[in-house]
C-alpha cells in the first residue's frame, strides 16, 4: 500500500486528450481523487480480476493511443456517480 495520495478529496481536472469512459466524455471532466488505485484495490490496477473501473481503464489505454506510461501511478475517483481509474499524467496540474 501506498502513503495517501496528495490529491485525495480534491477536485481535479483531467487533460482534454485522454479519451472516453465508458459513460461518456472523460477529457476536461472534473475528476474527485479518492486515492492511488492500489488502495482502494487491495492490489495493482494490473492485478484485478474483473473490477469495472481497471477495465474500463485498461481498454481506454489501450485503445485511444495515448503515451500513458505502464506503472502503478494510477489513481481512483469519480466523475459524478461512477469510479474510474486514471493515470497520474491524464491529471491536469496548476
Amino acid at each position: 500500500m501506498k502513503e495517501r495520495h496528495p490529491l485525495a478529496g480534491q477536485t481535479v481536472r483531467l487533460k482534454n486528450d485522454i479519451g472516453k469512459f465508458m459513460q461518456g466524455e472523460a477529457g476536461g471532466a472534473e475528476f474527485v481523487v479518492e486515492d492511488w488505485a492500489e488502495n482502494v484495490l487491495g492490489c495493482s490496477v494490473w492485478d484485478t480480476d474483473g473490477n469495472p473501473a481497471a477495465l474500463e481503464y485498461a481498454l481506454r489505454r489501450g485503445t485511444n493511443g495515448n503515451n500513458v506510461p505502464i506503472d502503478d501511478n494510477v489513481v481512483y475517483g469519480k466523475v459524478g456517480w461512477f469510479g474510474h481509474i486514471v493515470h497520474e499524467s491524464e491529471i491536469v496540474r496548476a
